[in-house]
């Protein structure tokens, strides 16, 4: 549960108060795991802390104690308040209600005292003498102030359980609908559930989306984002499914198809209540097994401790732990998708950690025993070796792993495989249903092994969990839409298995994007570039975290809309996957064009995230401004490219000038757009905005492979001017031009 005995600085309330002068520090011995807990807390810390930390000075200024007076009647009243509310929790929850109660009454008794003591407004008078204030009675207050913090957290963490057994109620209602969905017989008694079922996951899909936020453990976090992903993307499959199953009750590939979904369904339901409760089934182990990264990060930590203890580790321990990072590289240089020149690299390195240990070992040995200076630098210099070496590992392993999944993202963006699938099907064409089945297992087995590699590169354990996400994505879509395209196949003229396909198609080609996604954020970490943004909630009254589509209302984007504008933002972030392609084949990255390239690339990826409900664009106001912004990147880019052709040979410039010429009125509307107040549907603005965002990354992408082909021809003929000169002039008759 939220609410569970943890020791004092392990994230709980106990980190919340350190000493100050009197010695005051709170310990409520409850971890606390939401970022609405600990952010309510926070004011209420700030404002004891100021009582208890006062100097106690002998002479007291009017405006020092009208201060104390003022901090005191603030703590009471805020706890008023609060008390309030958790009256109201109560009694809306009879389980909690004498839990909750309790609290209640020591945070208003607490308060009440606080507020008692801090009461001094006559001390300076003579007949003050026997009131006792905080200046007369610090270990009362001291009492006082512990009490109200421990308090006020049992109430909170009590109101934090309210919100766990909602999302645990939401997800049972949810479960039971499904295996009334799964035995359901007739399309109209289905289509009357499963409209019920829709409402319920909405409700699921809120509370979840709320929790998520909130939480503070950041691996928690990812595993939550991965099991709502599922339940999501399987919500519109279990819709096709079941409905083909309907219409085609003695086709096995069909039930196949829609079991596989409703079993997914169901364990991602399981690992969302195992996250929220926080209990783990008996058995389970955590993350496989120690990535590559962590165990050379280890190692390197490892051995630099021995600069301030040489008897710190034994050389066995750090042979050991060498080992099991080269056991592991051999999942890269065993990889049939592994470049030979990365292989060799791989190995070669692998070998001079070997010796670069071997060597430091020895040295090590005999600084034990020797405590000479130059023994001393030659430790040191062992020490640099070997970490610069592991260093360089790393950087190996992280572009081997990165450009291999680069290329085969490139090499399928296209989808010839999912295409070719569902045309066999409309077909009916078994032999080369067998033939592409086969390719698309081939498929599915590289994007595994790839996002195999990339776990043991990510550098951060929620990008690990996010890698097994998409592995374990790959593994079971690959094979539903085998069982589906076999379902059309065998019904080539059913519009609903022809339906149920796409479905299971776009599912794949979302995954594929989501892994596009995956590969920059794992090179925004290992190049330092990452930075965390939380947007978390306030208890206890929770409050709607709403997607951010849904911030952008007067009125509220139907499920249709929804959709269309996710869609969209797919493509966009396709395109910026696209455009960073391009921009990293110009050798010269400070060029004004790859500049304002890659900022219209930046600004379009986060347009898509906002369209996930994602990134750091909260409010329709943020997403006005970075629409300008990209306006008018574009516009400075197409000045850069205009300049540039006046380089060039007429029909090379007018190919550049032709799609400076779409872009330029693209930009012109979108500043237009975002300019004009909308008192309508602001969701048809951001359909607007979005498509012509869309229309400017597409003409984003042309210029630069344009731009950057036209700059190599003018080098290149640069050069061949220059050579043919020096010909010229070296073949040149000493006497040929005499006067």
């Amino acid at each position: 549960m939220a609410a569970s005995p943890g020791p004092a600085g392990s994230g709980g309330a106990g980190t919340l108060l350190s000493p100050g002068p009197s010695g005051f520090a709170f310990d409520s011995g409850l971890e606390i795991k939401t970022r609405s807990v600990e952010q309510t807390l926070l004011p209420l810390v700030s404002q004891i802390t100021t009582l208890i930390n006062h100097k106690d000075n002998t002479k007291k200024s009017d405006k020092t104690l009208q201060a104390i007076q003022r901090v005191g009647q603030a703590v009471n009243l805020a706890v008023g308040r609060f008390v309030k509310v958790g009256e109201a929790i109560a009694n809306e929850n009879w389980d909690l209600k004498e839990e909750i109660t309790i609290a209640c009454i020591e945070a208003k008794q607490a308060g009440e005292t606080i507020a008692a003591l801090t009461d001094i407004t006559s001390l300076n008078h003579p007949d003050s003498d026997g009131q006792i204030t905080i200046f007369t009675d610090k270990t009362g207050v001291v009492k006082a102030a512990r009490l109200l913090l421990s308090s006020v957290t049992k109430v909170l963490l009590l109101a934090d359980r309210v919100v766990i057994k909602q999302i645990i109620t939401s997800s049972n209602k949810v479960l039971a609908t499904m295996e009334r969905l799964e035995k359901v017989n007739s399309f109209q008694e289905f289509v009357q559930i499963f409209s019920q079922f829709g409402n319920e996951m909405v409700e699921f899909a809120h509370l979840t989306g709320d929790r998520q936020n909130d939480l503070k453990d950041e691996k928690k976090k990812a595993k939550m984002a991965a099991a709502r992903a599922v339940l999501e993307k399987c919500t519109m499959m279990l819709l096709t499914a079941s409905k083909t199953c309907l219409r085609h009750p003695n086709c096995e590939s069909a039930h196949k198809n829609k079991e596989g979904v409703f079993d997914r369904m169901k364990v991602a339901l399981d690992k969302v209540i195992e996250i929220v409760t926080d209990c783990k089934p008996s058995g389970e182990a955590d993350v496989s097994s120690v990535t590559i990264f962590t165990g050379i990060k280890e190692l390197k930590m490892n051995i630099e401790a021995l600069r301030e203890n040489l008897y710190f580790q034994s050389k066995e321990n750090l042979s050991a732990m060498l080992d099991v990072v080269l056991e592991q590289t051999e999942a890269f240089t065993d990889s049939a998708y592994t470049s030979p020149k990365h292989r060799e690299r791989i190995l070669e390195l692998s070998t001079q950690a070997t010796l670069e240990l071997q060597q430091l070992t020895s040295v090590w040995i005999q600084a034990q025993s020797k405590k000479t200076k130059s023994i001393a630098e030659e430790l040191e210099l062992s020490i640099l070796k070997i970490t610069h070496n592991l260093n360089e590992l790393k950087k190996e392993l992280h572009s081997t792993a990165t450009q291999l999944a680069a290329d085969l993202l490139k090499h399928h963006a296209d989808h010839v495989v999912l295409k070719a699938l569902k045309l066999t099907g409309v077909e009916g064409n078994l032999e080369a249903l067998a033939e592409y089945a086969c390719k698309l297992s081939e498929q599915k087995q590289q994007l595994i092994e790839t996002c195999r590699l990339l776990r043991h590169i990510s550098g951060t354990e929620p990008l690990e969990i996010t890698c097994i996400h998409a592995e374990e994505t790959f593994q079971v879509t690959g094979q539903q839409i085998i069982s589906a395209a076999e379902t059309l196949t065998l019904h080539p003229s059913s519009k609903i298995a022809k339906e149920n396909l796409d479905v299971f198609c776009e599912a794949w080609e979302s995954q594929i994007s989501d892994m596009s996604v995956l590969l920059r954020e794992i090179s925004d970490v290992f190049e330092g570039r990452r930075g965390e943004k939380y947007g978390y909630l306030s208890l206890p009254k929770p409050m709607k975290n709403n997607v951010n589509l849904k911030s952008l209302k007067t009125d509220k984007p139907d499920s249709e809309e929804q959709a269309k504008i996710a869609k969209l933002g797919l493509k966009l972030g396709l395109l910026t996957s696209d455009a960073d392609c391009e921009i990293e084949k110009w050798e010269d990255q400070e060029n004004e064009i790859v500049r304002y390239g890659r900022n219209m690339s930046r600004i379009a990826y986060s347009l898509y995230l906002f369209t996930r409900g994602e990134g750091p664009l909260k409010t329709s106001q943020d997403l006005l401004h970075q629409l300008e912004a990209f306006a008018t990147e574009g516009l400075k880019l197409a000045s850069s490219v205009q300049a540039f052709s006046k380089q060039l040979k007429d029909d090379d410039k007018l190919m550049l000038l032709l799609e400076i010429n779409k872009l330029i009125p693209l930009c012109h509307q979108l500043q237009t757009i975002t300019k004009t107040p909308s008192p309508s549907k602001v969701f048809l603005k951001v359909d607007k905005c979005v498509t012509k965002a869309r229309s400017m990354m597409a003409i984003l992408i042309q210029l630069l492979s344009l731009c950057y082909k036209l700059k190599k021809k003018l080098i290149n003929s640069f050069q061949l001017q220059v050579e043919s000169r020096w010909v010229s002039v070296t073949n040149k008759d000493p006497m040929d031009g005499r006067s």
